[in-house]
């Protein structure tokens, strides 16, 4: 019973692997999630709460320990006879520890924790906005594979219709209807479309193997490739990553502003020292003597030589060029739109009279076949008809994958 279970497991995961199948948008999620560029999301999100951590501490009390230990060559005396003041010594010791409060600081921790938070959303678009930009590559590899399928199906399909003729040739020289040499032309053609069907195979499998180093996902020959019906919807706004970067960066240097304003703002500590030494704050008693020191400071920098205001002058004039940065990602991009929409118009009119040429081309192989029968042809002028069809008929596969990429690069342009 155990090797009837572990066979039918076996068997199972066999053809879970043959029936492997894909999608374009899997191929998108996946290059989202697994291309290693993704990995930075996650870094610069656990970069940012350390750098977080780092800032709020200056809320906390700060600690410091002095030491030290000094030789004077001279020191304080008092000028009075006979006043039996012990002089102090030479060498002298003092140990502190003094512990600072921040009271107030007029946000300045609030705003530095703010412009963080905005550069972690940047920095995070960024990435994203270097993922949304692997999309058209991907698009390139999976049409080309989907291509690739559909070249190899008009190949089998020519393959079978020669193999029928090479028939029907043979029976037309046995009794003497056909010209003898006829199925030797037709043997030939079969070989070139087995050639042409193992190099269209060899591109596949490294078009394939492209594929799956880009998503990180295993993909061989046996995979089914979707053929994805792809809409796109022209007279929507552009949703492009980009910009919200553009937005990102300006708040980025918004709250850099507000930083730098808070910068100068005074800053309000309670302190206290404790210490042991000799001399202690007693200058006349030459001993060692604990004490302590209790207060309150403020330090404020009144003036910066409007240092302070040059630097919001040049933060925005920054703004300013985003925004110009902004504008022209936005013509660009609309212009390249512009082009895509041109471009699937012209493919959908190419599509259109292939299938009229095809069809012309079949009524011609049609009387080619029947001429080939009754030995009026020979089997090079019915292989060069059967070969214009498969390259019209080819010609019409490549068009329709061709406005299916078309398609969906106007959709990664537009950021759909």
């Amino acid at each position: 019973m155990k090797h009837v279970i572990v066979i039918f497991v076996i068997l199972t995961a066999f053809s879970s692997v043959a029936q492997q199948s894909i999608t374009l948008d899997e191929c998108y999620n996946l290059v989202a999630k697994n291309y290693p560029l993704a990995k930075q999301i996650s870094l610069f999100e656990t970069q940012n709460k350390l750098d977080a951590a780092v800032i709020s501490t200056s809320k906390l009390p700060q600690i410091n320990l002095n030491a030290q230990a000094t030789y004077q060559s001279d020191v304080i005396e008092v000028p009075i006879p006979n006043s039996n003041i012990t002089p102090l010594n030479n060498d002298q010791y003092r140990a502190t520890l003094t512990i600072n409060q921040l009271i107030y600081n007029g946000g300045l921790v609030e705003a530095s924790l703010k412009l963080k938070s905005t550069q972690l959303k940047t920095k995070q678009k960024e990435v994203e906005v270097n993922l949304h930009q692997l999309k058209q590559q991907i698009n390139q590899l999976y049409f080309s594979i989907l291509l690739a399928q559909e070249s190899k199906l008009l190949l089998n399909a020519k393959r079978t219709q020669l193999k029928a003729k090479l028939s029907e040739v043979k029976s037309g020289i046995k009794y003497g209807v056909v010209l003898p040499t006829s199925d030797k032309v037709l043997e030939a053609e079969l070989l070139k479309i087995s050639q042409q069907t193992q190099e269209l195979q060899s591109n596949k499998t490294v078009l394939i193997t492209t594929l799956s180093s880009f998503i990180n996902r295993p993909l061989n020959s046996t995979t089914q490739f979707k053929s994805p019906l792809v809409e796109t919807k022209f007279k929507t706004d552009l949703a492009r990553p980009e910009l919200d970067l553009f937005q990102f960066k300006k708040e980025e240097i918004e709250n850099n502003e507000a930083l730098i304003a808070k910068q100068n703002v005074p800053k309000l500590l309670a302190f206290a020292t404790g210490g042991y030494g000799n001399p202690g704050l007693n200058m006349l008693d030459n001993s060692f003597q604990t004490f302590y020191i209790v207060g309150v400071k403020l330090n404020w920098n009144v003036f910066d030589w409007n240092a302070n205001k040059k630097q919001r002058q040049s933060l925005a004039i920054t703004k300013n060029i985003v925004d110009t940065e902004t504008e022209t990602f936005k013509l660009n991009t609309n212009i390249e739109l512009h082009q895509q929409q041109k471009n699937i118009a012209k493919i959908e009119g190419f599509i259109t009279s292939d299938l009229d040429i095809i069809n012309l081309r079949k009524a011609v192989l049609k009387s080619a076949d029947s001429q080939l029968k009754n030995g009026v042809i020979t089997a090079s002028a019915y292989i060069t008809e059967l070969t214009n069809l498969y390259e019209d008929e080819n010609t019409l596969v490549k068009h329709k994958i061709e406005l299916q990429l078309a398609k969906a690069n106007y959709n990664v342009i537009k950021g759909q």
